[in-house]
Formats: C-alpha cells, structure tokens, sequence
C-alpha cells in the first residue's frame, strides 16, 4: 500500500513534461514515432488512458528507458486511486487454516 497524502501523477502528465516536452517533440511526432494513432497517446497525456503493457514497451524503446518503469508509474498511480475508494472495513477477512500432519 502507498502511504501518500497526494496522489501521484499520471502517467501521461509524466510522458509529456519529461519526455516529450523536454526533448521539444510533439504529440504529433511521437505518435508517428511509436506507431500509435495520435488521438490515443493524447488520451494517455490528458489522463483519460492508461499505459498499456504494449505502449510500455513503445515508450521504453523510444525513450532509452525500460518498460517497467512506464508500467510502475501506472501500477502506482492506479493502486493509489484503488486504496482510496475501496472501504477496507467492509472486507472479510480469511484466516489460513494450519493443515496437521
């Protein structure tokens, strides 16, 4: 469990300040680049996708980084957004039963 006050930024915001902004791209340029269509990476940079296992490796080639760096911002932000809404209190709990020998 993330234990943050603030939620951390999506992935998409990260992909264009860092990476695409830094390098002076367009969303256009880095579309083409990676072979997606260009409404779909916008729709990760406005929030509104995800970073799919297939676009980690996309984004891992173009940008010299790994996958799993794309796929940890992801996996971060999205379980940080399910430990708010999920009510832990609500939850049963199952003990494991020690089997005798």
């Amino acid at each position: 469990m993330l234990k943050r006050g603030l939620p951390p930024t999506h992935p998409g915001e990260i992909l264009k300040a860092l990476f695409i902004d830094e390098r002076k791209l367009t969303i256009s340029e880095v579309a083409k680049g990676i072979n997606m269509a260009r409404a779909n990476l916008s729709a990760v940079i406005n929030g509104h996708l995800g970073i799919s296992p297939e676009l980690a490796v996309k984004l891992s080639e173009a940008f010299g980084n790994t996958a799993e760096f794309w796929l940890n911002l992801q996996k971060n932000y999205e379980l940080w957004h399910a430990e708010k809404k999920i009510n832990r209190a609500t939850i049963r709990h199952f003990q494991q039963v020690n089997a005798e020998s």
